[in-house]
């Protein structure tokens, strides 16, 4: 077990976890440690294949045997990864010990970036552009349907405010069409504040 802060074993029909506290070695249940049900499962049910192997007929069992040994190193791949330490493996038909190292990270760490300088210039220009784009077509459409029925310019300004603000809500933090959306939403009040002026 040297190099492993834990050793996975198989005694009898159950899984154990290995560990030495200092003073003696300890044997752990997997369901007592946050290993998650589904891995602490396939430990038991590893471990109770191991012994059905074990009892069988030595001359039938060498493929099995290589099946139960490849299955508990990947199993004690698996509790590696979940507890990020060395994980020993005593194999329960051979005896052979052996340690999983749990997996590197591969991906490389992202450089840290400064952060980028804020375009006001371009960004006020594309919202001033929306604004007006937005606040013209709903002032339009109000003052086009205030002439046939003032509860009709007073609807069309509510179906266009619930139709982009969904939209907005979602684009609010995008890099560009931030811009777009704070425009939008410019000539959205706007067009309620005009509103009055409209209809009476």
């Amino acid at each position: 077990m040297e190099g492993a802060a834990v050793q996975l074993r198989a005694n009898g029909e159950r899984a154990v976890l290995v560990g030495h506290d200092g003073v003696a070695e300890r044997e752990v249940d997997p369901r007592r440690l946050p290993l998650g049900t589904e891995l602490t499962d396939a430990l038991h049910e590893w471990a109770r294949v191991a012994s059905a192997v074990r009892r069988s007929d030595p001359d039938t069992s060498a493929a099995a045997s290589a099946v139960v040994t490849r299955r508990g190193l990947q199993l004690a791949g698996r509790v590696a990864a979940s507890m990020g330490v060395p994980v020993g493996y005593l194999d329960p038909l051979s005896g052979e010990e052996s340690v999983v190292e749990p997996p590197e990270d591969a991906r490389p760490a992202r450089p840290t970036r400064p952060p980028e300088p804020v375009p006001w210039l371009t960004g006020l220009t594309v919202a001033a552009a929306s604004l007006a784009l937005v606040l013209i077509t709903i002032l339009s459409l109000a003052v086009t349907l205030a002439d046939t029925h003032v509860l009709l310019a007073l609807a069309s300004n509510a179906v266009v405010t619930a139709g982009l603000l969904p939209s907005l809500w979602l684009i609010r933090r995008q890099p560009i069409w931030r811009w777009v959306a704070l425009g939008v939403a410019v000539a959205i009040a706007l067009g309620w504040l005009a509103l009055p002026f409209i209809v009476l």
